[in-house]
């Protein structure tokens, strides 16, 4: 069957399962789909469309008490969010609400809304990732851009948020980024104000200069002359975490952004890795060139399992011998999960391949795609489909609270951030 004919027969197939059970409640076919039946209902559409690719009792779409009950069976489990954005006040690039538009077809909550600036900004942040999810733990990133009034939030604005979470839930609920931009006017003194004023949890990198527009000052890992001054000052700070996007670039990248889209592969970072073994490269979405999967990606990768940039990523241990290179699945799971997952399935098995099921990292780039609470429930019932394990050699990924899930959503990063996750019970 072509990935079309299956996306029309999921369209189908959840349609008719909404309406039959939406009428029995009483509710409107968006407020049906807002419920934790709305949600089961979509992974059975997409089990019966796909192949068996999510853990879901047939009953869950007809019993509101039985989702609910499942989420609450699990709401001790330790979740650290990797990935998460809000804006400032002032922000003015509102074309990134498209992302948040875009989530419309992947979580059904937002489908009633009108999406407004005041939904991806502080205080929606705090009410959709502490009060409407199970999150335990979040790390507030940003990114940077040519002109300073187009970062999400400034390095001092991102410390500023983290004393106010967790001042507000009397716990160390949320870590944060310091945002470094190699090139930039006096970038290198801002790390060492950084280390010094703002004590941040890990560093934020792109090295494509601006993830939303064409920069002056892309750059690469392995620049011994502009970057390693400031890899010798966070080792020196003991601030050890260096998180970078890669990927996520425009489809017709080689067009677009002729000049720059080699600065968002991963062929920087072995050498980068292998010269800093001291430091842990966190490769923020790993490395997936575009989200959602191009439609000739997704062919490729049925054919042979490999995954443009993902698999790049997933083979540097193997190739160099580093252990301190890690894959973070930000929007790369958000935006596949539910729309190629297939694709998301072999995504997940080529990381734990390569990298290891203690490499790889959870994180939702939450707020752009609501509450992150819909991704947590994909997670802890997605499996890699037997067939795929099969013909790629890729291990399941077991129950929620199994070995492996348990470290991607949130053990690796406990140990990353010296946390313990039973100081959260």
């Amino acid at each position: 069957m072509s990935e079309n004919k299956e996306r029309i027969l999921f369209r189908k197939v959840r349609d008719e399962m909404a309406e039959q059970f939406r009428v029995r409640y009483g509710m409107t076919r968006r407020q049906f789909f807002r419920t934790s039946c709305g949600l089961a209902v979509m992974f059975l559409a997409i089990n019966q469309a796909y192949g068996t690719l999510f853990n879901v009792d047939p009953a869950e779409g007809k019993d509101m008490d039985a989702g609910q009950e499942r989420m609450k069976s699990l709401s001790g489990q330790f979740i650290f969010d990797a990935q998460l954005h809000f804006v400032q006040d002032t922000y003015p690039r509102r074309g990134i609400l498209g992302l948040r538009e875009a989530a419309k077809a992947w979580n059904p909550d937002l489908r009633t809304e009108v999406t407004s600036i005041e939904h991806i900004q502080f205080e929606n942040f705090v009410r959709e990732v502490f009060e409407k999810s199970q999150t335990t733990v979040g790390l507030l990133s940003s990114a940077p851009a040519d002109d300073f009034k187009n970062w999400f939030l400034t390095n001092d604005q991102l410390a500023g948020a983290r004393k106010m979470v967790n001042e507000r839930l009397k716990a160390r609920r949320l870590l944060c980024h310091a945002v470094f931009t190699p090139g930039q006017p006096g970038w290198l003194e801002a790390v060492d104000r950084a280390i010094e004023v703002l004590k941040p949890d890990a560093w934020k990198g792109y090295t494509i200069g601006d993830p939303l527009g064409i920069s002056r000052f892309p750059w690469r890992l392995d620049d011994e002359k502009l970057v390693y001054p400031a890899y010798e000052r966070m080792e020196k700070a003991g601030i050890r975490n260096v998180c970078i996007h890669k990927g996520l670039i425009s489809p017709d990248f080689r067009t677009s952004i002729p000049h720059l889209w080699k600065y968002a592969t991963v062929d920087d970072l072995g050498k980068a890795a292998k010269d800093w073994p001291g430091l842990r490269f966190i490769i923020y979405h790993s490395a997936l060139q575009s989200a959602p999967f191009p439609e000739d990606s997704s062919a490729e990768i049925s054919k042979t399992g490999r995954i443009p940039w993902v698999t790049e990523l997933a083979e540097i241990p193997e190739k160099t011998g580093v252990t301190n290179v890690y894959g973070e699945i930000g929007t790369s799971f958000a935006a596949s999960c539910l729309a190629e997952p297939r694709s998301c399935a072999a995504m997940l098995g080529t990381l734990i391949r390569g990298l290891g099921p203690d490499h790889v990292i959870w994180g939702t780039d939450s707020v752009w795609y609501g509450s992150p609470q819909w991704q947590i429930e994909a997670l802890r019932r997605f499996e890699i489909p037997a067939p795929l394990r099969k013909e790629f050699g890729f291990n399941p990924l077991g129950p929620a609270d199994d070995p492996v899930k348990r470290m991607i959503f949130g053990e690796n990063s406990a140990r990353l951030y010296d946390l313990n996750p039973a100081d959260y019970r």
